[in-house]
């Protein structure tokens, strides 16, 4: 039997750097800020930290816009800041992953600037430029992800380039090994310093069809409507190219040539199940992680978030191990999407599930959504198609009930407004009290730490619970010492009678912190509305 690897165990925490620390005072968070919260997240107890890109960058898309992937935007500090947060971090215990961003650069890039200086540069053939059509319009049909066509013309050289994507982000040619080398070095350089892994960017958008054919219409524009524009087409053919699996088994081989277990975690959107776990690859020889975005996507009725958890499960190759995701940068806050008193429910589904959770900053607050007024738009998506913004998921962090909640120098401006309700939803407010979500986040954490059962246990759905309620078993492998845990979630404002008939247990977490500790009878278990237990079974 293999060891366990540090990732399977571990719970992941995002950072977006703009918005969780401001060491300098200019509004903006930085890494020295990520820094001087260390402690806060050692106390936490997570095990590592992603830390969205942070290089040197025009910030048209707040750094996914790469104009140096080998230094840090002033902005956000120095490499000389950046090796402190690594090695204060590495001395906590935290692991340290990095934003990687294959697909794209910026327009500023020293490549993308000599590809577009003429059509015979030295770098030309590393973008993918192509001729107009004999009428004068775009290569093909393909839509920027941002709305419009995804091709921009460049007067001086007569051509389109391709840009999944804003117009100031052409899209890489993986296809020519000049590019392929030069990204992976960029890899090496960072793998070099010490970081423990990468998040992989749009992971499928790097292969594309070699004949860049036209995307069909999406005759279902309405499943989804929550990407605007982009929802007009089956996108069969401007991502996703088989060739893509080739890519991250080079890439795969990268990673395990260092020591250490440094972990690849690939953004990976795909509705259909099998097709998502595929990118593991047919011998668990690719992408480590890809994220499993499933649940975030998912109705929140009991019937829809098992579905997805038992095609999860089903769906994963043999020996592939599992993750979860309930909240990112891109998508509005848990607590806006489910309501607060749901969002505990969640976040006890997530850190008790088999598999490896990803913790957005803030979700352990229940931070709703801010309110951003028009004026205040900054995201880029927002500002090509009005109402896509995803500025209301990236407000400040409240550490404390200070003016600027401890974010920033108080005389200072944030770079965007806090999320209502920073009074209570604040880490100061919250630590020491038992019953907050920040309290239950953390004990549930060291819970799934100490558990066996839940740390590395199977997973096996109940059946036969009323409408409403999800329930499920965790054990533990090996030798059957450790006894089973039962996870029993209410997924409605009302109360729920569940019979598990499992005999009696002591419930070790809970949303309403006043039954941690008690005995319950699993033949009639009681569930409050909103409410969720873990409970431990006797004599399992």
């Amino acid at each position: 039997m293999r060891p366990t690897r540090w990732w399977e165990t571990a719970a992941v925490y995002q950072v977006y750097p703009r918005s969780f620390g401001d060491a300098d005072g200019d509004g903006v968070g930085d890494l020295e800020g990520i820094r001087q919260h260390l402690d806060y997240l050692e106390w936490l107890g997570v095990d590592a930290l992603w830390i969205s890109p942070f290089y040197r960058s025009p910030m048209k898309d707040f750094g996914y816009d790469v104009a140096d992937y080998t230094d840090v935007d002033p902005l956000f500090g120095d490499l000389a800041a950046f090796d402190r947060l690594l090695a204060e971090a590495h001395a906590r215990g935290l692991r340290l992953i990095v934003d990687f961003v294959p697909n794209h650069t910026s327009d500023q890039h020293a490549w993308f600037v000599d590809s577009r200086r003429s059509r015979t540069s030295s770098k030309r053939d590393w973008y993918v430029w192509r001729d107009p059509k004999a009428d004068g319009s775009p290569p093909n049909n393909w839509i920027s992800v941002f709305g419009g066509s995804a091709w921009a013309w460049d007067e001086e050289t007569r051509q389109f380039y391709l840009h999944s994507f804003l117009a100031e982000q052409p899209d890489l040619d993986w296809r020519n090994p000049q590019v392929k080398a030069a990204m992976f070095a960029v890899l090496r350089f960072w793998l070099d310093r010490g970081v423990d892994g990468f998040r992989i960017d749009v992971a499928q958008f790097v292969a594309k069809d070699p004949a860049l054919r036209d995307n069909p219409p999406n005759p279902h524009p309405e499943r989804m409507r929550h990407m605007g524009d982009w929802s007009r087409q089956l996108h069969l053919y401007d991502h996703g190219h088989p060739d893509v699996h080739g890519i991250y088994r080079e890439f795969r081989a990268l990673l395990d040539s260092y020591p250490g277990d440094r972990v690849s975690i690939g953004e990976l959107h795909h509705e259909q199940f099998e097709v998502w776990a595929g990118y593991y690859g047919r011998n668990l020889d690719e992408i480590h992680l890809p994220f499993n975005f499933h649940l975030l996507f998912s109705d929140w009725d009991a019937t829809s978030v098992r579905c997805v958890v038992d095609a999860i499960e089903a769906a994963l190759p043999a020996g592939a191990w599992p993750n979860w995701v309930l909240g990112n940068h891109d998508q509005p806050r848990l607590a806006s999407r489910v309501g607060e008193a749901q969002a505990r429910v969640a976040m006890m589904l997530l850190l008790t599930l088999r598999g490896t959770p990803t913790i957005y900053y803030g979700d352990e607050l229940a931070l709703p959504n801010a309110e951003i007024r028009p004026y205040q738009v900054r995201d880029p998506w927002g500002l090509v198609e009005p109402g896509q913004g995803r500025d209301r998921a990236r407000s400040p962090m409240p550490w404390d009930g200070t003016p600027n909640a401890g974010f920033t120098a108080p005389d200072s401006e944030p770079w965007l407004p806090f999320a209502p309700g920073r009074e209570t939803h604040n880490v100061a407010a919250q630590r020491d009290d038992l019953g907050s979500m920040l309290a239950m986040t953390r004990r549930l954490i060291r819970l799934r730490r100490e558990h066996s059962a839940l740390a590395e246990g199977v997973h096996r759905s109940l059946e036969g619970m009323p409408d409403g309620t999800f329930c499920f078993v965790r054990s533990a492998t090996g030798d059957g010492s450790a006894p089973a845990v039962l996870v029993a979630l209410n997924m409605t404002s009302e109360p729920r009678q569940v019979p598990i008939n499992r005999g009696s247990g002591r419930v070790l977490e809970a949303t309403h912190a006043h039954r941690i500790g008690s005995t319950v009878d699993t033949a009639a278990l009681e569930l409050g509305p909103d409410e969720a237990l873990v409970v431990e079974l006797e004599g399992s």
